[in-house]
């Protein structure tokens, strides 16, 4: 009877354990994602980049991590001196990479997405990054480069520590992976190419020549075209990744810059200046241009595909478009010099990350109105979704959301993002305005300083837990 009593008691520990594991990942698995926002320093500290006698206090850049249920800033994440021009998350959702540009010597933070922390730095040198991309396998991490740099610097994620380097032209700014993560897609602004890179030897495999001043590209979630903008040409390039050629060039509006892909696959948007062209994939022609009144620094499209958001540089706004129409529904008044956009997972919220005005919009998309104006910090630019999904990584969700966000301008001339970036501080004292807009948070943070999703429901059903052993006994 001892013998049976005890087996029936270790029976309903073990259940009991069982169950509160399974809803303690259910409630991980339910919470609300986290914002992540690069920014030259705390909220407080503006004043050392504008006045003449600063109060003393060198800023510190950091990570303002944001929770998007309650869109209050929940932690920061302090990183060394330099700007941070670049940011992306490993498939996985376990682990934030970040790239800034040097006072000294360029380095990429790893941050512990569990802990919000720095876990492990990795020194680029005297490199000027320009961008940050994450392989689909998580394995490895690419830096592009600036100025007369002539590589890419390759992170093995499994022990934060340099590879050998990918040499391409100088000021290569942006790579996109194929979804299957086999080749990579690198774009050279001043010499008109696009390398094709194996990702299992990181060796070039073709150099492809495309239109004048090409910026970024994207791959099609079949894995099949690459459709790169070419600012100088006022076309797109279509490449075939059977074969690493240029099928067809489309014509499209004046100066595009930023490309998105749906996520069927079906349309591609390119922001242009002043309009959006609209490019049936199957047929690689334009079906619709939609007329914006401005130059978009950012163009995302919403994971249901059904919606496209620009971040308008210098009216202060967003432009929602819809893609079964594509006609504008909406523009969105948000702060000054929009430059970071990202779409939470379930579609329902727009994080955008207004430079100028030190914080964050939050445009409920619902209603295409900001909700909440976040106080990030100063200068934010780039901001990234962990996680990245609800459910389960797709290579789609993942070279959409490893892609990192540029801090500057399209450039005709030599001037690096940093040092365009540092003229803009420079030029903008008479711009120190909070634009807080019926904003529903004031930037306050709770002390609490590892916020992970889940954690309010971990230590819920553990007291739950301890209170049955408590009666049992």
């Amino acid at each position: 009877m001892y013998n049976k009593a005890r087996r029936e008691d270790t029976l309903i520990k073990v259940l009991g354990i069982t169950s509160l594991t399974i809803l303690i990942l259910a409630g991980v698995a339910c919470a609300a994602p986290f914002a992540y926002v690069t920014t030259m320093g705390d909220y407080n500290q503006r004043g050392y980049y504008h006045d003449t006698d600063y109060n003393g206090t060198v800023p510190t850049p950091n990570i303002a991590v944001i929770d998007t249920a309650t869109n209050n800033v929940t932690v920061r994440v302090p990183l060394g001196g330099g700007w941070p021009v670049g940011v992306a998350v490993n498939p996985a959702g376990t682990k934030l990479y970040v790239a800034d540009s040097p006072m000294v010597v360029s380095t990429v933070y790893v941050i512990d997405i569990a802990t919000n922390t720095v876990s492990a730095k990795v020194n680029l040198g005297s490199s000027y990054p320009s961008g940050i991309t994450v392989n689909p396998a998580g394995t490895r991490v690419y830096v592009t480069k600036q100025r007369d740099n002539t590589d890419i610097s390759v992170i093995n994620t499994a022990t934060n520590t340099l590879m050998a380097p990918i040499i391409v032209g100088p000021s290569t700014y942006s790579i996109a992976f194929t979804p299957d993560g086999k080749k990579i897609y690198a774009t050279n602004t001043f010499n008109n190419t696009i390398y094709a890179i194996d990702a299992a030897t990181n060796k070039i495999t073709a150099n492809i020549s495309v239109g004048d001043s090409p910026y970024e590209g994207v791959v099609t979630p079949d894995g099949k075209k690459v459709y790169v903008p070419n600012y100088d040409s006022n076309t797109v390039s279509v490449i075939d990744t059977a074969t690493d050629t240029v099928i067809t060039t489309v014509p499209v509006g004046s100066l595009p810059s930023r490309v998105a892909v749906t996520s069927d696959g079906n349309k591609v948007y390119v922001a242009n200046n002043n309009t959006v062209s609209v490019i049936d994939t199957a047929a690689d022609t334009v079906i619709a241009t939609v007329p914006v009144e401005t130059s978009s620094h950012e163009i995302v499209i919403s994971p249901d595909g059904n919606k496209v958001y620009l971040g308008n540089f210098y009216n202060k706004s967003v432009t929602v478009i819809n893609t079964k129409t594509n006609t504008i529904t909406a523009r969105v008044p948000v702060g000054e010099w929009p430059m970071g956009i990202a779409v939470t997972p379930d579609g329902k919220k727009v994080y955008v990350a207004n430079g100028e005005s030190d914080n964050v919009s939050v445009i409920d998309t619902a209603t295409d109105t900001v909700t909440a104006t976040v106080n990030a910090g100063v200068y934010p630019t780039n901001v990234v979704i962990v996680p990245l999904k609800d459910s389960n990584m797709t290579a789609k969700s993942t070279g959409t959301t490893s892609n990192a966000t540029e801090n500057s301008e399209i450039e005709k001339t030599n001037l690096s993002s940093s040092e365009k970036n540092a003229v803009e501080l420079n030029n903008s004292n008479n711009n120190n305005s909070e634009s807080n807009n019926g904003s529903s948070s004031n930037g306050n943070e709770s002390n609490k300083n590892n916020s992970t999703p889940g954690f309010g429901l971990l230590g819920s059903l553990t007291c739950l837990y301890g209170g049955w052993k408590l009666g049992k006994k």
